[in-house]
Formats: C-alpha cells, sequence, structure tokens
C-alpha cells in the first residue's frame, strides 16, 4: 500500500512503517503493527498536508491513527513551509508547543532553536527536558531552581501557567533560603537556614547580599562540623573580590552562632 514499508523486528515480528514525502522533506509517521493501519496514517498525513480545512482546533474530526504530535508538525510544516521534529506551530511573534493532553505552552522566538531539539516531557506536573543524560526542570532558562514555589519564588505576570515567554515569568526569589518580604512598609529580603527549625540570619535591602549572608551561614555551620548538604548560592552579581568583601562584612546573629557551637560540641 502507498506509504507504506514492511519491516521485521529482530525476533523477526512483521510490523510496518509509515511515512510521506512533502516540500522534499521525507516525513515518518511511526510504525505499526498492520500495514492497513500504517497505510491509514499516511492517508491522514495526505488530509492534513492538502487539506487546508483542517486545522489544530478541528483535526479530531478527522484524525484517528496520527498521534498529536505528528499532527502539530504536519500542519507547521502545511502552514509555515518549515519542517520541526517535536510538536511546534509557529505563531506571530512566539510559538505553541503542544504537549499530549493538548496543553499547549507559549514560548518566546528565542527558544525556538532549544526546544526544536528537546522534547518537552511532563510527570506529576513538573515539566522538563532530558539533556546530556540528566532531567531539568524548563524553568531553569529562567533562573528558577527546583525548590522555587510557584506564586512564592516566581509568578505569571498575566496568570497563565502556561506562557513561558520571558516577558511573563516574574522571578521572585531566585536564591536559595532567600524571601522577599514585601509587608506594609519597604520590602526586604528575610534570609532563614533550615537545621532542626529555621533560624533567622538577618534581614537585606539586596537579594545578592541576602544570598551572601544565607552562604556565610551554610559556611559556619559546616566549618563547625555540621554534617549537613546545604545548598549553596551562585552570586553572578558580584566579582570575587567584591564577594569577599560582602562575605567579610556580614555578622551572624550571635543566637545561631551560640546553636552552632552548642549542636556540634
Amino acid at each position: 500500500m502507498q506509504g507504506v514499508y514492511p519491516s521485521k523486528k529482530k525476533d523477526g515480528t512483521p510490523y510496518y512503517r509509515s511515512s510521506i514525502h512533502y516540500l522534499g522533506v521525507h516525513v515518518s509517521l511511526g510504525s505499526y503493527d498492520t500495514e492497513k493501519e500504517a497505510h491509514r496514517a499516511y492517508k491522514e498525513a495526505s488530509k492534513l498536508y492538502y487539506n487546508p480545512d483542517i486545522k489544530l482546533t478541528n483535526f479530531r474530526k478527522y484524525i484517528r491513527v496520527l498521534p498529536q504530535d505528528k499532527v502539530v508538525t504536519i500542519l507547521n510544516h502545511r502552514d509555515h513551509k518549515i519542517y520541526i521534529k517535536t510538536p511546534i506551530y509557529l505563531r506571530n511573534g512566539y510559538f505553541s508547543y503542544y504537549l499530549e493532553n493538548r496543553r499547549e505552552l507559549k514560548f518566546d522566538n528565542d527558544d525556538l532553536f532549544y526546544y526544536s531539539s528537546h522534547r518537552i516531557l511532563s510527570r506529576q506536573g513538573h515539566l522538563y527536558v532530558n539533556d546530556y543524560g540528566m532531567q531539568y526542570s524548563i524553568l531553569q532558562r529562567f533562573g528558577i531552581k527546583n525548590f522555587a514555589v510557584r506564586d512564592r519564588d516566581y509568578r505569571f505576570a498575566n496568570g497563565d501557567y502556561n506562557d513561558f515567554r520571558y516577558s511573563n515569568v516574574i522571578v521572585i526569589n531566585k536564591y536559595h533560603g532567600v524571601t522577599l518580604i514585601e509587608g506594609n512598609g519597604a520590602p526586604y529580603h528575610l534570609v532563614k537556614i533550615h537545621i532542626n527549625g529555621d533560624y533567622t540570619i538577618g534581614k537585606f535591602r539586596n537579594d545578592s547580599i541576602a544570598a551572601v549572608a544565607y552562604n556565610k551561614a551554610a559556611d559556619y555551620a559546616r566549618d563547625h562540623g555540621l554534617n549537613k548538604q546545604f545548598i549553596q548560592n551562585y552570586v553572578v552579581e558580584y566579582s570575587p573580590k567584591e564577594y569577599a568583601e560582602i562575605y567579610s562584612q556580614i555578622q551572624l546573629p550571635k543566637k545561631y552562632r551560640d546553636y552552632i557551637k552548642d549542636i556540634t560540641g
């Protein structure tokens, strides 16, 4: 049948590959158990390419065999003459990335090259990609750490949790142990370190200085023999010399220093 290529698995079991050519591109449509099903995939792909009435909003009426990510790829290829392997559909000034549950994620075009070669996966509500054998949250591209909590450490300006355009993702607390407190007066950054409970290290007007204060509190605990893995803040705002000067000027609370000495002997 047209568009169908029989093949065999290593154990000799037959299966059928389906593909189609469009604008000089060989588009693989997947592997199927029967020749009939593989041919149906080919016919559905032909419909997508040559029937302009089929769109992202109504393709479910016409498509039964092809998976959603392949449909998105084909429709983008048809409409924009650009073939992208991941389920990306180009928009005016941004692009949409579709997850299997029809969830549409929005990204700036600056991220197009990255997500053209990295597939977004979802697990328990967390979105991540596999890169060099490691899993990375897509939030890390904004400088948001894995421990961050939405609406506390970062928020979406327009309220759309699926809009990952850079102007929409607002980072509030980018450092571990540092929380922005707005309150009724002037905002400040509260530094706390968790040992056997949370211990307040101080209040700072600058989040970078607050991050250094957290690092110093963690260093103090480790230097006195506390066997605990603290997350170290990487403060990019300062040169090594500036960092050292700020570090030396920060005074840790006596209550905290006494507590560390007491539990470490």
